[in-house]
This record gives C-alpha cells, sequence and structure tokens, in this order.
C-alpha cells in the first residue's frame, strides 16, 4: 500500500446539534453526556409561562370570533325570514350574508393563530428525533438561549464512520470509493472500510484535508482510536511500473 498510516476517531454518520425552535430560559436539562436516548425523549425543558399565556389569549380570541361567527349565522337566519314574507330588500340579505362570510374568516385567523401559538408552546420541549447516544451539553440549566442555538449533541444511531486528516502533499492518494484497511487501537482488530467523502477544500487552520471513511460490520464504539491504511492507488503504480518489462 501506501506506507502511510493515519490515526482516526469513530463518529456517527448523522451527529445532529439539536437546539429549541423559540427563545427562553432553560429549566431544565433532562439528560447527561454519553446517555443513550430514544427518539420523543425529553431533552431540555425552556420557562413555557410566557408561551402559555399567548396561547390561553389566543384561545380567547378563537372562542370570542366564534360567537361573533354564530350571531351572523343567527342574523342571517333571521332577515332570511323576513324577507320571505316581504319585509326587507334583497340588498339587506346580501349585506347579512357578507357579514357572516367576514366573521367565520376571523374565526378561522383566530383559529390559526391559536395553532400556532400551541405549537411555540410545545417547542418549549427539547426533545430527541432519533435513538442515539447524547455526545455532549452546550447550554445548562439557568440559561437563556436563542432560537435555533446548539444545547444538546445528538449522535444517531446507524452507521459509524472513521474521521482522519491527510496533508495536502497525500491527498492525491485518497480518493472516494477507495478501499481501507482499519485497525482498532486497543486489540489491533482488522475492519475493512471505504472512503465515503474527502473534503473538497483544506482546513484554513491545519491545511489538512478531512476524509470520512465508511466502516462496515461492527464498528468500534463512539469515540474509539482507530489505524487508516489507505491502500488501492500506490498498489496500482507499483503494478503497472513491473508490468512494463513483460509488456515490452
Amino acid at each position: 500500500g501506501s506506507g502511510y498510516e493515519y490515526a482516526a476517531d469513530v463518529r456517527a454518520r448523522v451527529e445532529s446539534r439539536l437546539g429549541f425552535r423559540v427563545a427562553g430560559k432553560i429549566v431544565r436539562r433532562a439528560v447527561e453526556p454519553g446517555q443513550r436516548v430514544r427518539a420523543g425523549q425529553l431533552l431540555a425543558e425552556l420557562d413555557a409561562r410566557d408561551y402559555q399565556l399567548a396561547a390561553d389569549a389566543a384561545r380567547a380570541q378563537a372562542g370570542a370570533a366564534r360567537t361573533q361567527r354564530d350571531l351572523a349565522a343567527a342574523d342571517l337566519k333571521r332577515y332570511q325570514s323576513l324577507r320571505d314574507q316581504g319585509f326587507i330588500s334583497g340588498a339587506e340579505i346580501e349585506r347579512r350574508d357578507a357579514q357572516l362570510k367576514a366573521a367565520q374568516a376571523t374565526l378561522e385567523q383566530a383559529q390559526a393563530q391559536l395553532a400556532a401559538q400551541g405549537n411555540q408552546a410545545r417547542y418549549t420541549h427539547l426533545l430527541a428525533d432519533a435513538d442515539g447516544v447524547v455526545t455532549g451539553v452546550d447550554a445548562e440549566a439557568g440559561q437563556v438561549v436563542a432560537a435555533g442555538a446548539p444545547v444538546v449533541r445528538l449522535a444517531q444511531d446507524g452507521p459509524r464512520d472513521a474521521v482522519f486528516a491527510v496533508p495536502e502533499d497525500r491527498i492525491a492518494e485518497v480518493r472516494a470509493g477507495q478501499p481501507v484497511d482499519v485497525r482498532t487501537w486497543t486489540d489491533d482488530a482488522l475492519l475493512q472500510g471505504t472512503v465515503r467523502e474527502v473534503a473538497a477544500s483544506a482546513d484554513p487552520v491545519t491545511r489538512t484535508f478531512a476524509v470520512k471513511v465508511a466502516l462496515a460490520g461492527e464498528a468500534p464504539p463512539l469515540g474509539a482510536t482507530v489505524r487508516v491504511l489507505p491502500k488501492g492507488r500506490s498498489e496500482e503504480r507499483r503494478v503497472g511500473k513491473e508490468c512494463r518489462p513483460l509488456c515490452r
């Protein structure tokens, strides 16, 4: 092979930085780093009093709009009876019908606002979106966070990658789809892997290229150290040189 080994660490294929969809003060953190969680499990919670009050106000507005709609419907029914008796004109019926349609639209708007406020109140609970392991916590109870700020890092269950850095003078020997040998640091067990992704540009600080290798079979635990030995391109050049005299 190339003769170069790289130290890599095992990471989850998908690692999410989860945060609240609304701003607020954290009143509870329900998980610890390294804890395994299930999809839908509570991770953290915000103070929801303001959002609950807003939801209550929206519910009251929806109730008032429903009352106005019912009143407009009753008026239209009475005026239709009066028109049948010849006491009012058709124009008055049209005005009452327009009032009923406006009241119905107002009710629908209030119901939509109520649903939106209800969602805001539910967003004060941060839930795991998949099974996995908590790899880090970026906020603590008592801290005020903005909407979208990372609070919990979650490594989702599923495929694992070995991630390592390659210097610029060796990046030409690593390509996507290339097979590699992966050995664990603890017991030197051999694993097979395939280069899944090669960074398109170098890291601005280290000037190295990040490479991700998809591990086959049962991968080591998250964070474990492994040794990666790329193979393929160097062997092709060596075999090509040995075949030239024979081909002549």
